[in-house]
């Protein structure tokens, strides 16, 4: 127990959100009369948010440096309104117009990473000005009209379903394969970690609440298998973001440019001096922000079937209380791909379930509001708590 206890204070930001996601989601599913859980709405709801899932995984790294970016939204305006220019108006084929608006998104990055990184211009300051910058260059381009329809292999990207390899009582079968594949990649990843845990002497759960947690996992992964199969199957998206997901947790993890954003995060005079490339390394963080935000812009673009002046609002203030509610500190330092993950599921599925119990706007911008106050005021107070036992 005593072990238990300590693992559950180590990792109370990470646990105490999960845990805080399933009770949203069984209030909000007594609330809807079941209506939140029904397949169709699990899939609108993976499609609804995976722009600012994007996001968030981008957001998550300039956080973990301590800096903020506040032009994600406008990016997402800009990069659409260009991608239908090339799509649309220019006709060009589907695959270059993506490569051109990710190269877009890559160069913005760089131009605001410059001068966070080299010139020492506060985040906060340069991508302010990107934000008004980008959103005013996305009115000149759409000349304050949107364009559309975009081609339907483009629209495949955000509304389009993995092909199906057969049915059988209603459900894809391909789904269900997978998600036994990854119950089992699942299983074994985790005994691999907990085995070389215990080879180093760290503390891990007992044997008992290990299999419980497995055993937790491996239910809810199939359920949720069970969920899209009984629909349509699993949406291209959904690929996008676990590909995204993955990556960017090995990333952070298990390489030494990732480790080396934590330490930046907790001490960058230290990281400096223990020769860390500190502008390097911010440099690039805001490319691959600039990357991101150009692919959310696509998502959002292809789900719309439409390049509107209006695209984007909000999305960075989405972004930011994601990664923020899914356990990233303020200072800099600490969060998970994971955590902002889990957060901006927080994030959606309020969105949807106060939208489906018929809560107007006014209301759910301020439980929205009160969410995120709260989870920094929780992270703030477990600082201010850990320097007063230091």
């Amino acid at each position: 127990m005593k072990t238990l206890g300590s693992l559950m204070k180590n990792n109370v930001r990470q646990y105490g959100m999960i845990l805080a996601l399933v009770f949203i989601v069984i209030l909000f599913q007594i609330l809807t009369d079941g209506v939140l859980l029904k397949p169709i709405n699990i899939t609108n709801l993976i499609l609804q948010n995976s722009y600012i899932l994007v996001l968030a995984i981008g957001m998550l790294l300039v956080i973990l440096l301590g800096h903020i970016d506040l032009s994600v939204g406008s990016i997402v305006a800009f990069v659409g309104a260009v991608s239908a220019v090339f799509m649309v108006e220019m006709n060009l084929p589907v695959w270059l117009s993506v490569v051109l608006c990710l190269i877009i998104g890559a160069l913005i990055g760089a131009w605001q990473g410059f001068w966070v990184a080299y010139l020492k211009v506060p985040a906060f300051i340069v991508t302010l000005a990107g934000m008004l910058v980008f959103r005013g260059l996305t009115l000149m381009v759409l000349g304050g009209q949107s364009i559309a329809p975009f081609p339907e292999e483009f629209r495949k990207i955000s509304t389009g379903f993995l092909p199906e390899l057969g049915k059988t009582a209603s459900l894809d079968i391909l789904t269900l394969i997978v998600g036994v594949l990854i119950s089992l990649i699942l299983i074994w990843t985790e005994m691999r970690k907990r085995k070389q845990q215990k080879s180093y002497n760290f503390e891990v759960l007992p044997a008992w609440l290990f299999a419980i947690k497995l055993v937790f996992i491996v239910a809810v992964l199939n359920i949720f298998a069970y969920f899209l199969a009984s629909y349509e199957g699993i949406p291209n998206i959904l690929v996008i973001l676990v590909v995204l997901i993955v990556a960017y947790s090995f990333f952070t993890n298990r390489t030494v440019s990732g480790r080396h954003l934590y330490a930046i995060g907790g001490n960058e005079k230290a990281a400096k001096l223990s020769g860390i490339k500190t502008q390097k390394l911010t440099f690039w963080v805001f490319v691959n922000m600039g990357v991101l935000a150009a692919l959310s812009g696509l998502i959002f673009a292809a789900r719309l079937n439409s390049a509107t002046p209006g695209a984007g609002n909000s999305f960075e203030l989405d972004a930011i209380a994601a990664v923020f509610i899914g356990g990233a500190s303020a200072y800099g330092g600490i969060g998970t791909i994971i955590g902002a993950v889990v957060g901006g599921l927080v994030m959606g599925v309020l969105n949807n379930g106060m939208s489906l119990i018929g809560l107007g706007t006014d209301y759910q911008q301020t439980i929205k509001g009160i969410v995120l106050l709260l989870a920094v005021g929780f992270d703030v107070y477990n600082k201010n708590k850990s320097s007063k036992l230091d």
